[in-house]
């Protein structure tokens, strides 16, 4: 099993209209392609304005192949540009994680 957890910065005073933006046009083609998250939240203290949403394959190749599949969606490609016109997001970091074997994660 391959956990990919990101966090997003959203610049200060946008989270709302980024995750409304998102909502509306980039979670139906990102589901799609990758199934549901195991998670999607954002800060309500400690680091403010992120967003981290983690998402689990099966391993490198499955994450690879629906990437690939999602990336090339017209509905992922709209969702790219409107989010990258917006310009909410600040950065992004993407950690590629290995659950330990004692404490398996169960398939979303």
């Amino acid at each position: 099993m391959l956990v990919d957890h990101r966090t997003y910065r959203i610049k200060p005073g946008k989270m709302q209209a980024h995750l409304d933006l998102y909502e509306q046009y980039g979670f139906g083609p990102q589901t799609r392609h990758l199934g549901k998250p195991l998670a999607y939240m954002f800060a309500e203290s400690g680091e403010l304005n992120t967003i981290v949403h983690i998402w689990v394959y099966e391993d490198a190749a499955d994450r690879t192949r629906r990437r690939a599949a999602m990336a090339a969606d017209q509905d992922w490609q709209n969702y790219l540009k409107k989010s990258a016109d917006a310009g909410y997001l600040e950065n992004q970091t993407t950690k590629l994680m290995i659950p330990a074997k004692f404490a398996p994660l169960a398939k979303p």
